[in-house]
């Protein structure tokens, strides 16, 4: 900042840009002159005389003494230490006592040094002529910061959702900082309307319109903390109707585990979704991890990192991180092992890597560490990706299931968890059949199976996966759109990942063999009406053919291959409830190992081949209700191409 471009002002934004070192030494010496400007006054008062000259020649000692013990008290108060624009009640309260103190050792100077006459009166005088001055002094500057952060510094105008202790704190916070300046809070509470809270006025929800043109607000800043998700979702569609960027304070645990009041963050999509999540239950959470030997395949991926947390949580004695990324390894296993000597210091993580095909490596993994339970959430779910790469979605998908399934059976795992997708229910893409025929794999071991317990848990949409549409979203958005959104009614189930974690967890502890759970996800949302939400509630207006002058455009691109409208997560109608109320148990068709083997060995022989249709074909016959809703797309289908052919 070129401080001599604001001429007058320049001197202002000097003084307000000195240096820690530089604002206590102005301190010190202001104490210096100000306590001896306390002791005149005190002698003034008492005699009422302006120079009472024979009292201030026989105190002159005094003058010099206790403005030194004066700054030696407020030193070791830690008064110098204290930042003054942010200067509250326990910085009153250092003054006080360190005035109390000089006050006495007024008195005991005086005896001392045999002052007379010395009024009695005189350090009761001086404590509250000092109290002033030095209390003062600091509030003049703190309010002279906050007139120049407002005067001369460009912060945006902001409104505080919620008059509360919270948004007090967070109006005190973000005053003096340099980016917002409060001028108002709305507040429901009709006891608070019109009145004042922090020196701003408290507005209905109804005034927003007009406040935004009248005080130039372009920002709305939620302290809410402790409202519920349902209260939260109805505000934040409230504020979506107004050009308005709306952010939020830290909830009340981010609070606790140590955020800052004013660490201010964007509208998340759980805000909007407002789902209230059931406790879980803790008899469940433990029965297949404490003190046990727990593998999760996929470790480093969005739900299966948020697994390993979780399961760490339940005190396992060895935790396996199995996964194929190397970079998703070492990062999973780095945090964890973190995190493990707050959480379960006596549990031994090891992180390995390699991959749920590898029929070898898996095998000795399980024997060598005697696994007790495999929660199975490597696969690949990105349904384009797929679809342009079938043999590898087979592979990982279908073939790295049976490996890891048949590993575990073999060697007597006590527990099998597959974590599933609702697009293997009557998919329309490869990705979805070939998470489905793994559903048929367990549901088929699980016949003949008395060592290890199989069961499959099936989901929707998790926020803030890998390849999500809400940080894409955003992303387009910050960058000035369009936005993109492959159709009008395409519509999408969503949980977040600790959510459906902690289910997969409690779902896989009450299986009997061969179950499919399902998690309840609520309600369905619309991705475009998501899409319109977050544009607005980022401070921008969408851009129609109705509103012309609008900011950003939403994009409608077009299903990609292998998408469907609408997911689902049943595929029959017969389901029953369990002891959770998020978790319901599907009774659904299956097939024979018989009928698995010949499936398996068909798509072998299809793979060896290079056969990409007569592989998609054998996925067709094996899974009911599969209706690809495209051709096969797979980059090497083709064989007449050249393997240079530009990918579009």
């Amino acid at each position: 900042m070129d401080f001599n471009s604001f001429d007058a002002s320049g001197t202002h934004l000097r003084m307000m840009f000195l240096g820690r070192t530089q604002k206590k030494i102005i301190m010190l010496i202001a104490d210096l002159f100000v306590l001896p400007l306390a002791l005149w006054s005190a002698y003034a008062l008492r005699l009422a005389d302006w120079w009472p000259q024979t009292y201030l020649r026989e105190a002159l000692p005094l003058f010099f003494v206790i403005p030194l013990i004066g700054v030696f008290i407020f030193m070791r108060l830690g008064l110098y230490r204290a930042v003054v624009r942010y200067m509250g009640t326990q910085a009153i309260w250092a003054v006080l006592k360190g005035i109390l103190a000089i006050s006495v050792l007024l008195y005991a100077c005086a005896f001392v040094l045999s002052i007379e006459p010395f009024p009695r009166s005189v350090p009761i005088i001086f404590a509250m002529a000092a109290l002033i001055y030095v209390g003062g002094s600091r509030f003049l500057v703190r309010s002279y910061y906050h007139w120049l952060l407002k005067h001369y510094l460009e912060k945006e105008p902001v409104l505080i959702y919620g008059a509360g202790g919270s948004g007090v704190q967070l109006a005190t916070a973000i005053a003096g900082g340099a980016e917002y300046l409060p001028v108002g809070f709305l507040d429901d509470d009709s006891t608070l309307r019109n009145g004042t809270v922090c020196g701003l006025q408290v507005y209905p929800p109804s005034a927003l319109p007009a406040l935004l043109e009248e005080l130039g607000v372009s920002y709305v800043l939620l302290a809410l903390p402790n409202i519920t998700k349902l209260r939260r979702r109805q505000i934040l569609e409230s504020l979506a109707e107004y050009p308005v960027h709306v952010k939020t304070m830290p909830s009340m645990s981010e609070l606790v585990s140590g955020e800052s009041v004013d660490s201010l963050r964007e509208i998340e999509l759980e805000d909007l979704l407002g789902r209230e999540p059931v406790p879980p239950n803790q008899a469940l959470l433990s029965r297949c991890i404490t003190g046990k030997v727990v593998l999760v395949s996929g470790a480093g991926g969005s739900i299966g990192s948020e697994i390993c947390r979780q399961v760490l949580r339940q005190k396992p004695e060895v935790l396996i991180l199995f996964e194929i990324s190397e970079f998703a390894l070492y990062a999973i296993e780095q945090e964890l092992s973190r995190e493990g000597l707050r959480e379960s210091p006596n549990t031994l993580i090891y992180p390995l890597l390699g991959s749920v095909t590898d029929r070898e490596r898996v095998s000795n993994i399980v024997r060598y560490f005697a696994v007790d339970t495999i929660y199975h959430a490597a696969a690949y779910k990105h349904v384009p990706l797929v679809e342009h790469n079938i043999f590898e979605g087979i592979r990982n998908n279908v073939l790295g299931t049976l490996v890891l399934a048949q590993a575990a059976q073999a060697l007597s795992v006590e527990h099998f968890v597959l974590i599933s997708t609702d697009k293997a229910v009557r998919p329309t893409n490869v990705m979805g059949a070939t998470k489905r025929l793994a559903e048929l794999i367990l549901q088929s071991l699980s016949v003949n199976s008395s060592s290890t317990n199989f069961s499959m848990v099936r989901f929707g949409n998790v926020l803030g996966s890998s390849g999500s549409v809400v940080p894409l979203f955003r992303q387009q958005i910050e960058q000035g759109g369009p936005v993109t959104v492959t159709h009008q009614e395409i519509t999408r189930y969503f949980m977040t990942i600790p959510e459906a974690a902690s289910l997969v967890i409690q779902a896989g502890a009450m299986a009997q063999g061969g179950d499919v759970f399902v998690l309840d996800m609520g309600e369905p949302v619309k991705i475009i009406d998501l899409a319109t939400r977050m544009v607005r509630l980022m401070g921008y207006e969408v851009k129609s053919e109705g509103s012309p002058d609008g900011d950003i455009e939403i994009a409608v691109t077009g299903l990609r291959p292998g998408e469907k409208l609408y997911e689902e997560l049943l595929i029959g109608a017969d389901v029953t409830g369990t002891d959770h109320p998020k978790i319901m148990r599907a009774c659904e068709e299956m097939l024979s190992q018989e009928q698995i083997a010949r499936v398996i060995e068909s798509l072998q022989a299809a793979l060896s081949q290079n056969d990409h249709s007569t592989a998609r074909l054998i996925l067709e016959q094996a899974v009911a209700g599969f209706k690809p809703v495209s051709p096969v797309v797979d980059w090497l289908a083709d064989e007449g191409q050249p393997v240079t052919k530009a990918i579009h």
